[in-house]
């Protein structure tokens, strides 16, 4: 199992990108679009065009994983805007409420979401 704790890095990209992308696809993109290190051990969340899908991928030191999560009805309701670098860093916390279709933007406890956008 793993856990996603406050001092691992999270990555959002902002764009949407095509889900057919593997592990292989998805490392491209975090080296030439996010400009990071994919065997970082960071972890890098990425969205489909309908907002009805993410996927996450994750190095752990002997190989990726590559998470993915379908909505079975509606749209992930929030998603940040497009950043002129294509990636935001998210904490732990956000990334939480992110997978469980909340909007940082609204929420009214803990640090201050707006930051965001």
């Amino acid at each position: 199992m793993i856990q996603i704790t406050p001092h691992i890095r999270i990555f959002l990209a902002t764009e949407a990108v095509d889900f057919r992308k593997g592990i292989d696809g998805l490392g491209g993109i975090c080296r030439q679009v996010l400009k990071e290190d994919p065997f970082s051990g960071s972890m890098f969340i990425f969205r489909n065009r309908r907002r009805t899908a993410l996927k996450i991928l994750l190095y752990d030191g002997q190989g990726f994983w590559l998470f993915c999560k379908r909505l079975s009805k509606g749209k992930f309701a929030w998603w940040p805007k497009q950043t002129g670098d294509g990636v935001l860093s998210l904490t732990a916390a956000q990334l939480h409420l992110l997978l469980w279709n909340g909007d940082p933007s609204c929420t009214k406890f803990g640090e201050d979401w707006r930051k965001i956008n």
